[in-house]
C-alpha cells in the first residue's frame, strides 16, 4: 500500500510538472510569434488562464490569455503599459502544436493602456502648458485667446470616447487673479479638442476613460477576435 501512495504522489507530480513546463512552452510560443509578426522590439509576456493547462490545450477551448505588451504607438499617439486580456479562447489542438498561434480566436478582449499627459498635450491647441489630474477634476492651464486677447487661467476638462478619439471638453474656467471672467461658450470653441485614439490593437473601441496621476487610463472592448489583428 505505501508502494502504490508513492507511485500516485510521484505520479502527480508529474503531472503538475509536466502541466507547468506545457504551459510554459506554450506562453513563450505565443510571445515569440508576436514580436516576431509585429516586429516588437521585445517579447509580450503572456500568462495563460486557468489550471490544468493540459486539459484545455485538449479541448481546444482557454478560459483567459493576458499579453502585456507594454509601449505600442498607432494612430500617431503613442500610449504606456498596453495589455490585453483574451477571454473565452479557442484554438484546435493541432494547431497549438503546429506553433500556428494565430487562428487563436476570442469571444472578447479587453485593452487597457495609459495615454500619457504629454501625449495629449501634443494635440491640445496653442497656448496649453500644462494638463494634469486634480481632486477637483483634470485640469488645463495656460493662456488662451479670447476674441484675440490672451487671458491666463486654469480650464477643467472632461474627456469622453467619440468616433473620432478621446474628445477634450472644457467643463469650467478659473481666470488668473485680477483677470477677466472667460464665458465658456466661448472657451470651448478654443479649447476642446480630440485626441486621436479611436481604438487600440485588436479592433478594441474606447469605452472607458479615467484621468489618473500618469495620464488617462483607457479601456477599450472588441468581440469575436484573433490574435493574428495583435498591433
Amino acid at each position: 500500500m505505501r508502494g502504490l501512495l508513492i507511485l500516485i504522489v510521484v505520479l502527480a507530480i508529474a503531472l503538475v510538472v509536466g502541466d507547468r513546463v506545457a504551459v510554459v512552452l506554450a506562453q513563450n510560443e505565443i510571445a515569440r510569434a508576436i514580436a516576431t509578426e509585429y516586429e516588437l522590439p521585445d517579447p509580450p509576456s503572456v500568462t495563460i488562464g486557468g489550471f490544468p493547462f493540459l486539459t484545455q490545450a485538449v479541448a481546444g477551448s482557454y478560459h483567459t490569455i493576458d499579453v502585456g505588451v507594454g509601449d505600442w504607438t498607432g494612430q500617431d499617439t503613442t500610449v504606456n503599459d498596453l495589455a490585453v486580456r483574451l477571454s473565452d479562447v479557442s484554438a484546435p489542438l493541432a494547431a497549438v502544436i503546429d506553433k500556428r498561434t494565430s487562428s487563436l480566436v476570442a469571444a472578447t478582449a479587453t485593452a487597457t493602456a495609459v495615454v500619457p499627459y504629454d501625449t495629449v498635450e501634443n494635440f491640445a491647441p496653442s497656448g496649453v502648458e500644462s494638463i494634469a489630474d486634480s481632486p477637483d477634476g483634470l485640469r488645463v492651464t495656460g493662456t488662451f485667446s479670447i476674441q484675440g486677447i490672451p487671458v491666463p487661467a486654469t480650464v477643467f476638462v472632461t474627456v469622453a470616447p467619440t468616433e473620432d478619439g478621446i474628445e477634450v471638453t472644457p467643463v469650467s474656467a478659473q481666470p488668473a487673479i485680477g483677470g477677466p471672467t472667460i464665458p465658456l461658450a466661448m472657451l470651448r470653441q478654443t479649447l476642446t479638442f480630440v485626441v486621436p485614439l479611436q481604438q487600440l490593437p485588436l479592433g478594441a473601441r474606447l469605452t472607458e476613460i479615467q484621468p489618473g496621476a500618469d495620464g488617462l487610463h483607457v479601456t477599450a472592448v472588441a468581440t469575436e477576435v484573433s490574435l493574428s489583428d495583435l498591433p
